[in-house]
């Protein structure tokens, strides 16, 4: 999980993700810590509450999003449209080490700030058969070494190439998520096809009470502001196609928990 620039310590909220991946099946049981398991039990009475009351629970919509951003990016690699996917903010997440092991000539570059790789690579190492590769990059660095320009220049620029951002981009204000959009779209122009695929949260917008408590919800739990940055899925989709994606849509995650509700998926293509 990738946070503003300056931080560099592991979330809770990283921690806390990667055990919810583990519980639910998505991540093996190696790339569990034990903060996350402390902090998931923390927080699982008032989830279960939220379950009770009907209402949004965090591990309803991180789910919902995984599932789907792993639907998308399955879907691109078997029409051979995608075969080199650079993840940034890839955190816990298992998904390069699960599709490394499903697509066995898919490239699968892992992106995080310094202390995260590390961990991750450390978790990675205890794990047996191919991995993804893990690399330090901060979304926010236009260029030098540590800048997505830079990882995009180890790939083979004959190949379809994915950025996945998930988690992330509801942690910054409009002005970055609209830069890091322009430069997704800048480096994927360099591949002959390129996908993005990413999540962001879109609090209710009829209902001031459901706004209040999901906004509510998530900022307790995440312990950081979230910002919501579009009122709803085609002005973001504006947004997208302004920065240079000139296919892009809005799609509802699945899921039975409202959680699920809370998110949409973003598929953009240059």
């Amino acid at each position: 999980m990738l946070f503003p620039r300056g931080s560099e310590a592991i979330s809770p909220t990283g921690h806390y993700t990667g055990y919810v991946w583990v519980r639910n099946g998505l991540a093996p049981p190696e790339l569990a810590t034990a903060e996350g398991r402390v902090m998931f039990h923390l927080l699982e009475p008032a989830m279960r509450v939220s379950r009770l009351l009907g209402r949004p629970t965090i591990e309803g919509l991180l789910v919902a999003r995984h599932r789907m951003l792993d639907e998308l990016l399955a879907g691109a690699v078997e029409r051979g449209e995608i075969g080199q996917v650079i993840e940034i903010a890839a955190g816990l997440s298992a998904r390069g080490w699960r599709f490394t092991r499903r697509y066995q000539d898919l490239v699968y570059v892992e992106a995080d700030l310094p202390r995260m790789a590390a961990r991750k690579q450390h978790l990675l190492d205890r794990l047996s058969g191919p991995v993804p590769r893990v690399t330090t990059v901060d979304a926010l660095a236009a260029d030098g070494p540590s800048s997505l320009g830079a990882v995009a220049d180890t790939l083979d620029p004959d190949v379809g190439t994915a950025i996945i951002t998930e988690g992330l981009l509801n942690y910054y204000d409009l002005e970055a998520v609209t830069t890091m959009w322009h430069r997704f779209a800048e480096v994927l122009l360099r591949f002959p096809t390129g996908a993005y695929f990413a999540d962001i949260v879109m609090l209710p917008a009829t209902n001031s009470l459901a706004r209040r408590l999901a906004g509510g919800l998530l900022e307790t739990t995440l312990r950081a502001s979230v910002h919501v940055h579009f009122p709803n899925p085609p002005e973001a989709a504006k947004a997208l196609q302004a920065a240079g994606f000139p296919a892009a849509e809005l799609l509802s995650a699945p899921g039975d928990d409202p959680g699920a509700k809370l998110v949409r998926i973003i598929d953009a293509w240059t």
